[in-house]
């Protein structure tokens, strides 16, 4: 790396935020957060403090500590000396380019900006900066501290060694970075799964299965092996000895006819009562909250086997 990081800044301590303070804490880094909202301190520290047993049982880095994280309403302040700040404001640009001239104004001139953002381009938010060439995209997955994706890209003036920096911090700080070769709308995960919820939406308006029945066709079907491995070596996987080809000149055909009749995104939001009464039905019965609490127990779980399986790429 061309920096040496190890101070990070979190920008915004929201949801993302918050998540992203306790993964940077628990991998050993020194942490200073910045949130200009009323009560913003006592609820991050309320977070991290609710967390920290979770990313416990997935293990420290050595100096890993909840007293790394110092907080500051000034912005200007929490980035002086930061080598790496990890922007989470909201998806609004004219924010966005607001929020980082004060950041540019402030932070040294060598500190990578990194956003959140899980839809806007760097290119967008990088117009009009001083040093645009340490702009990047680093968005997670929420929560942050638990799903190791991030997802890393830089704008048209970004500087290629900024992005190789970035994906080495992210690496050091406990995630999967990616990178994105070419700036697209969503991203990469979040098209994929618009792509699913696409289908997920017109199947329940077709009235072919029930919110429910989709939500188990996935946590209880492909979900199970796209957690391992993943769609192409799934295909992979299924295609037997002929592997992936195999498997997508035998099925190329009817793929192509489903494909032809697949639903689209709804244009109006006429969906969204009947999707949302079939999540209400769903969990009829079930605290929501301890729903998570079991879906995170069992993140934990998956994530610490996952590490023990050396075979998986």
């Amino acid at each position: 790396m061309t920096r040496s990081i190890d101070r990070i800044a979190v920008v915004s301590t929201g949801v993302i935020g918050a998540g992203w303070a306790v993964q940077f804490l628990a991998q050993g880094f020194d942490v200073v957060a910045t949130d200009p909202a009323e009560g913003a301190e006592a609820r991050l520290n309320a977070f991290v403090e609710r967390n920290w047993p979770t990313v416990q049982k997935l293990g420290l880095k050595p100096g890993a500590s909840p007293d790394r994280l110092s907080f500051t309403p000034d912005l200007g302040a929490a980035v002086a000396e930061a080598d790496f700040i990890q922007e989470n404001a909201p998806e609004k640009l004219d924010l966005k380019h607001s929020l980082f001239a004060k950041i540019e104004a402030a932070a040294p001139a060598d500190a990578i900006i990194a956003s959140s953002s899980s839809g806007l381009m760097v290119s967008d938010m990088q117009r009009g900066a001083r040093r645009p060439e340490r702009f990047v995209l680093g968005h997670p997955f929420n929560p942050p501290y638990l799903i190791p994706l991030v997802e890393v890209g830089g704008g048209e003036e970004t500087s290629p060694s900024a992005v190789d920096d970035a994906m080495d911090c992210y690496a050091r700080a406990g995630k999967k970075p990616i990178r994105i070769n070419q700036e697209v709308k969503g991203h990469i995960a979040n098209r994929l799964q618009v792509a699913l919820w696409r289908e997920a939406i017109s199947l329940v308006e077709k009235g072919v299965a029930s919110v429910a029945d989709i939500d188990t066709a996935i946590s209880h079907g492909p979900g199970l092996r796209w957690s391992l491995l993943g769609p192409f070596l799934n295909l992979h996987a299924s295609g037997g000895a002929g592997g992936v080809s195999q498997v997508l000149k035998h099925l190329g055909p009817a793929q192509r006819e489903w494909a032809r009749d697949l639903g689209e995104y709804p244009e109006t939001d006429d969906y969204i009562a009947p999707i949302s009464a079939g999540v209400e039905a769903e969990l009829d019965g079930h605290d929501f909250k301890e729903t998570i609490a079991a879906r995170d127990e069992l993140l934990v779980n998956l994530l610490l086997a996952k590490r023990r399986e050396e075979n998986l790429p």
